[in-house]
């Protein structure tokens, strides 16, 4: 979830700075090719892509630090991004010639020297008064091809930088701030195009993925996310998403949300993008019958024209904020004698799901929380939820389930609708053939009520109130077997889990907390091997390379994210946590 508006605007003025050092410019290098974001996962010396490859496993096959060394991780360098802006870092560093290219929050990028911590230059974009972050002024991280790295803007831009100088090369709009647009996630590269989403589901905007020539930010295709809406190709229209009023009613598709808010996967076999949806809009489903497609989904797209091949809905007609937009990994699942070439998704909606990548095949939906109460499973064959009819929030229209002002009947729901596992990426290890899922023990009270579309004001129609489930924990790091569903480990954090994981040949699983530790636990028997105090909570999502001879760990550091902003009860229990802003590297002492 990324799209929610805050009970206070953020109402932000920034100046735009540059910050660039002649002395301190990258070594000359050969710049980044398709073959080397293809490669990513499998090459050690960089980080090229977000995931650590385009199938974003996020696994290493580096083993220097191992379940025996790892007690001598130390601290390299750690590097502040300075002022008072600081707030959530949910970034992923990359990492390339010597050099870390990381974002921060109010959309700010920065070059740092991997081996010596010292700022390479800054990029502050200028933010106009009025943008409607939701979920908290964070951005996820970059992509980077040939000589340029991208990244995108609160107020919806998509901006393309010199990598050696941090100048500005070309801008483009993704949508109208005013009408609740934003971008946050880290854009993707793919047959030298620069792919991406666009966050603002709860202002009724039309989610949709969208393909620009990654040299000149050129669109080539957009492919709207909701039926009805037409596509285009080389500036031409081209197929219309679905079939219009298949399953909208009326015009609601004309602001039927489904926002991209957290960009997607890229398979090279298949040849197809995995992309998610988010939820749609308004909240309030007895203002929309219907499945609503192709909100709440995993989208299968063709890259090369923005067609889609296949969808999976994990949530058809969602009336709990579940969305569908958590990352689809491609890996190649051994079972029963065979090699399936699988993907899986940790959903929101508490289900771990597994599914054929050539074609959404449904081969798996698991529960990995413990406590879900809208669905009782799902029916593998048909690929739809056995609904829970208690489980749906009451409808306002309706007298026998009107509750005080108008409103629906409150119910409790679990998960609640910031997730069973909300924005922050798992990992696959194929060393192990396990998933390391951060997931989140909490439920909701939530009500619905009468809402009325205006363009740019919240477009919610429902209430709520998040609580813990257990007194003791909230986040549950899990070790998940994809083959049966199966949960072969867990390890219980009092706060919230709400950063990446990373895991790597040496047998290792990384993640933050938000009481600011990074940990690394062994990857079999999730035994807790070695933490790290950084100062403030960890959102963000680890990564690792080979320099110089030795390994590195990354990760950045900052509380915030839409624990703080939504979390009811659960962000009473963490409001004393220090916030901040800064990028540490870790390496083995001497």
């Amino acid at each position: 979830m990324n799209t929610r508006t805050p009970t206070r605007s953020w109402r932000l003025t920034t100046l735009s700075t540059m910050l660039a050092s002649a002395v301190l410019a990258a070594p000359a290098h050969a710049a980044v090719s398709d073959t080397d974001i293809l490669n990513d996962s499998k090459t050690t010396k960089d980080v090229v892509s977000y995931g650590m490859g385009p199938q974003a496993q996020r696994f290493s096959p580096l083993t220097q630090i191992n379940t025996k060394s790892v007690k001598k991780l130390v601290p390299a360098w750690s590097f502040s991004f300075g002022g008072e802006q600081q707030r959530g870092q949910e970034a992923q560093p990359l990492v390339y010639d010597g050099v870390i290219y990381t974002t921060a929050s109010y959309s700010r990028a920065y070059a740092v020297d991997a081996r010596t911590g010292q700022k390479l230059w800054e990029y502050n974009a200028r933010l106009p008064d009025g943008i409607m972050p939701c979920c908290d002024v964070i951005n996820r991280g970059m992509a980077i091809y040939e000589d340029l790295v991208y990244f995108g803007t609160l107020d919806a831009r998509l901006i393309a930088l010199d990598r050696k100088t941090g100048k500005v090369v070309w801008t483009k709009k993704l949508g109208e701030y005013k009408e609740g647009y934003s971008y946050t996630a880290a854009p993707m590269v793919v047959k030298g195009k620069v792919i991406t989403g666009v966050s603002g589901g709860e202002f009724g905007v039309v989610g949709k993925v969208e393909a620009r020539d990654a040299k000149t930010g050129e669109l080539v295709w957009s492919r709207p996310v909701v039926e009805g809406h037409m596509g285009t190709l080389n500036g031409k229209d081209s197929t219309m998403t679905g079939v219009k009023n298949a399953t909208w009613e009326g015009d609601q598709w004309k602001q039927g949300g489904g926002a991209t808010w957290l960009g997607g996967t890229y398979d090279p076999e298949t040849n197809l993008i995995y992309m998610g949806t988010g939820n749609p809009a308004p909240w309030n489903s007895w203002t929309r019958k219907g499945d609503n497609l192709y909100t709440a989904s995993t989208l299968a797209i063709n890259p090369d024209n923005g067609e889609i091949k296949w969808h999976l809905q994990t949530t058809p007609h969602d009336g709990w904020d579940f969305d569908g937009v958590n990352e689809f990994v491609p890996f190649d699942m051994k079972k029963d004698g065979k090699v399936i070439k699988a993907g899986a998704k940790a959903d929101r909606n508490g289900f771990f799901f597994v599914a054929d990548r050539t074609n959404g095949d449904l081969l798996g939906a698991y529960p990995f929380v413990s406590k879900i109460t809208w669905a009782k499973g799902f029916d593998l064959k048909t690929k739809r939820p056995i609904y829970n009819d208690e489980g749906r929030p009451g409808n306002p229209f309706d007298p026998a389930t009107q509750g005080a002002e108008g409103k629906g009947k409150p119910v409790f729901s679990a998960p609640s609708f910031l997730g069973g596992k909300n924005w922050m990426p798992m990992a696959y290890s194929p060393k192990t053939e396990m998933f390391y899922v951060p997931s989140n023990e909490w439920g909701m009270d939530i009500w619905n009520e009468p809402v009325t579309y205006k363009k740019g004001a919240a477009y919610l129609g429902a209430g709520f109130t998040i609580k813990p489930l257990y007194d003791d924990h909230i986040g549950v790091l899990r070790a998940m077997d994809p083959k049966t569903g199966k949960i072969k480990w867990e390890y219980k954090n009092p706060a919230p889990l709400w950063g990446g994981v990373m895991t790597t040949a040496g047998n290792l699983v990384f993640t933050g907390t938000p009481e600011g530790f990074l940990k690394a636990f062994d990857a079999q028997s999730g035994k807790e091997l070695w933490k790290f105090q950084t100062g403030s909570g960890i959102v963000g999502s680890p990564v690792t390379w080979e320099m110089d001879g030795q390994q590195y760990v990354a990760v950045v550091s900052g509380w915030g994210g839409a624990v703080p902003l939504w979390g009811g009860e659960v962000a009473k229990k963490i409001n004393t946590i220090t916030q901040g802003g800064s990028l540490w590297v870790f390496r083995l002492s001497q």
